[in-house]
């Protein structure tokens, strides 16, 4: 398969040097950033030509634009995807300009600096179109062949995220940059540590990334308005407080529990549940010891390789037909069969 990239800005870099890595053949096309021969096509037409995806790698506010210029020379089997921070408005764009156009909203959890730093594991979220799941599947299996994860969510959920976190993370980095909080300090403290990690990484991004994220998200200003209402009165708070006892339990953060009642209720039917566990636990260890005692009686070895292979792929059906990740029960009953051994043993 080929892919074309348009727009080669820092993630169109980025894109194309997994792509360079993961043996993918790719052109790319941009008016103004300098593209390497060889992967640079010479036209819109060169680079759509033979490509089975169509990344667009463009600026948010560039996006209707380039949506408009490409709609009339795409192949009807040629699946386009854009790689904006939000989801919603290009959801709609695309809907808008590509009609039956297979398509789907990508959004790569990595950027430059990311992938300079090697992190791992690199994630993507896929939000499908309606009526376009067939291309979305196929974009899936393309980033996880690039190494990624990648976690499937509706652009309405996406961008509520992005919100509350995101967006808010650059709002509260200009913010304490434009304080000059950023400024090289002969010392700070460790917990400045990560704030500074993420003014550095701020700085590192566009200008174009900041804006994009807060002005085309339409999540951002409610999450922006809760943030600075919230500051607000934890700093009436402090003023009020005025340094006494009342002040250790002004600035306790308060448990997710507290802030969701289904949340609650989950975590105690968890906890219920994880009891009835360590109660059937022990009766389990009570039986291994009674089979320790037969297998002593009978001088036979405590291990018993046939017997825990057996037990191991029983189990693993077992959690196959339940719906559950048979490598996780199967690490489960790994750990429960180590401590069977260990209460048989003489």
């Amino acid at each position: 398969m080929r892919i074309g990239i348009l727009g080669y800005g820092k993630f169109g870099q980025a894109l194309a040097g997994l792509l360079e890595e993961g043996g993918f053949p790719f052109l790319a096309m941009d008016p103004v950033a300098p593209i390497p021969p060889g992967r640079r096509a010479a036209s819109l037409e060169a680079l759509l030509a033979g490509a089975d995806y169509l990344a667009l790698a463009v600026p948010i506010s560039a996006l209707p634009g380039a949506l408009d210029t490409v709609a009339a020379r795409l192949d009807p089997a040629q699946v386009v995807f854009d790689v904006a921070s939000v989801k919603v408005l290009p959801a709609r764009w695309m809907a808008e300009r590509l009609g039956r156009q297979p398509q789907v909203g990508v959004h790569p959890l990595f950027g430059p600096v990311s992938l300079a730093r090697a992190e791992r594991p690199l994630r993507t979220v896929v939000c499908a179109a309606p009526g376009h799941d067939l291309a979305a599947g196929k974009v899936t299996q393309l980033f996880r062949t690039l190494g990624c994860e990648v976690l499937a969510q509706t652009p309405e959920d996406h961008d509520r995220v992005m919100a509350a976190t995101h967006a808010l993370t650059f709002f509260l980095a200009k913010g304490l940059l434009q304080m000059g909080a950023g400024a090289d300090l002969p010392f700070a403290p460790p917990s400045f540590h990560a704030i500074q990690r993420t003014l550095d990484s701020v700085r590192e991004d566009a200008g174009h990334l900041f804006t994009g994220i807060q002005h085309f998200n339409p999540f951002a200003g409610e999450a922006r308005a809760a943030l600075l209402q919230a500051l607000q009165s934890i700093d009436t708070g402090l003023a009020e407080a005025g340094g006494g006892d009342e002040l250790p339990g002004l600035l306790a953060i308060p448990d997710l529990g507290q802030r969701s009642p289904a949340l609650q209720e989950a975590r105690e039917m968890i906890d219920a549940l994880d009891q009835e566990l360590v109660t059937l636990l022990a009766r389990r260890a009570e039986l291994s010891r009674r089979a320790g005692r037969a297998k002593e009686a009978m001088g036979a070895p405590v291990l018993d390789p046939g017997r825990e292979a057996s037990l191991l792929r029983e189990r693993r059906a077992w959690a196959q037909a339940a719906g559950m990740d048979p490598a996780v029960v199967e690490g489960v009953f790994q750990e429960i069969l180590r401590g069977s051994r260990k209460v048989q043993a003489p």
